[in-house]
């Protein structure tokens, strides 16, 4: 039986062994190529794949890998056949170099091979890559700042050729969107969306007992997406067909009082009783109250909706989410009629406004979910029987 020591010693061995046998491969790679025309193969990749029964695409690889290095990378090679550098470090610098500019000097290029596989003594493949970016800023800053220019352009524009965005409707009730956006965009919504999520990871939701501390982080920030959209100020956004970017929610009067049917939604679409009295607390929409023969008895406007000073006003009062248990600080959370709904008669005015997060807001029109409100004003929740 080995001791620590000498399987510590065996693998390092190993893996130097390793590295000079893949050099040795190589090297036969780069001067086989008239041992594949010599049997009609198009390419060493494809004879090799043949006759070893290996992935053609990745001989491929090894194959413009072992070119390079033949003529090109020579430090590369001899670093690599000296067991300095391991296969997957030789080719995170010749992958790095690759992407230099066609205009840079020879001896800037040597400097910049030079200099990275020395780094490889102290970083692996995926770090070597990233060095090799910024390679030019430490051998020739002067080509360095005007090359990273130039990448960030091509960059830029490719990311705006082929920005999009599509949605295809499930069928169960969700919607799949796929966008592909500029990085910076994507920072900057995922920052939106963390900004949505920031206090559910410090334990505000998992204090109330929720389902949040069980919901994966791709989950949050669904949800987060949800919640952004919801509160979108649309005073803000682009005219749309004469006004602000609205949507008509048309309902019956009695499945806004009982909670029963369906509620017409930005079209063909359609949504719970429940979902549409919540959204009519915060979101800027209409809501279109239906008579018995489809007469429109209420046109709502922005007036149920409280005002800023009184969602001010609401937050200095409540401080967080009123909701038993909870603790979502009061910039997160959304104003809500608690004692006479507005489908009701209740009024917009700050006695009948309470302060809920999302999450609870959304279980105050939960049709499963009870809710009382207690004398010092917070709401405590029990699931229906």
């Amino acid at each position: 039986c080995l001791t620590i020591a000498q399987r510590r010693d065996g693998l390092l061995e190993i893996e130097l062994l390793a590295a000079r046998v893949e050099s040795l491969r190589l090297r036969f790679i780069a001067a086989a190529g008239d041992v594949a025309a010599g049997e009609g193969a198009r390419d060493v990749a494809t004879w090799l794949a043949h006759h070893t029964r290996s992935d053609r695409a990745e001989n491929a690889r090894d194959e413009r890998l072992a070119r390079g290095l033949d003529r090109t990378w020579n430090a590369v090679a001899g670093a690599l056949g000296e067991g300095r550098v391991n296969a997957g470090q030789a080719r995170a610098i010749v992958w790095g170099l690759e992407k230099l500019p066609e205009e840079t000097p020879p001896e800037v290029l040597r400097q910049a091979e030079a200099h990275l596989v020395a780094e490889a003594a102290t970083f692996g493949p995926r770090e070597l890559r990233c060095l090799a970016r910024r390679v030019l800023d430490v051998i020739a800053p002067e080509l360095g700042e005007d090359h990273e220019r130039r990448a960030l352009e091509r960059e830029e524009a490719h990311a705006r050729k082929h920005t999009c965005l599509r949605t295809r409707q499930r069928g169960d009730g969700s919607t799949e969107i796929y966008a592909r956006v500029p990085d910076a965009t994507a920072a900057r919504l995922l920052t939106y969306l963390e900004a949505f999520t920031a206090p559910r990871h410090q334990g505000g939701h998992q204090q109330a007992g929720t389902d949040w501390a069980a919901l994966a982080y791709d989950q949050q920030l669904g949800h987060a997406f949800t919640a952004l959209l919801e509160t979108i100020d649309p005073t803000r956004m682009p005219l749309h067909g004469g006004d602000g970017t609205t949507v008509l929610v048309t309902i019956p009067l009695a499945g806004l009082r009982d909670g029963l049917g369906v509620a017409g939604f930005g079209g063909d679409d359609v949504i719970t009783p429940g979902h549409a009295r919540r959204l009519a607390c915060t979101a800027q929409i209409i809501p279109v109250v239906l008579g018995g023969r489809s007469e429109v008895l209420d046109f709502g406007r922005r007036r149920r909706l409280f005002s800023p000073t009184q969602r001010k006003a609401m937050a200095i009062r409540d401080q967080h989410c009123r909701a038993q248990g909870c603790g979502i600080p009061a910039a997160w959370c959304e104003a809500h009629h608690a004692t006479d709904p507005w489908s009701h008669g209740g009024n917009t005015d700050l006695a009948d406004g309470v302060l809920l997060c999302h999450f609870h807001h959304q279980r105050t029109h939960d049709p499963t979910y009870d809710h009382t409100r207690l004398p010092g004003g917070t709401i405590r929740y029990h699931r229906r029987r």
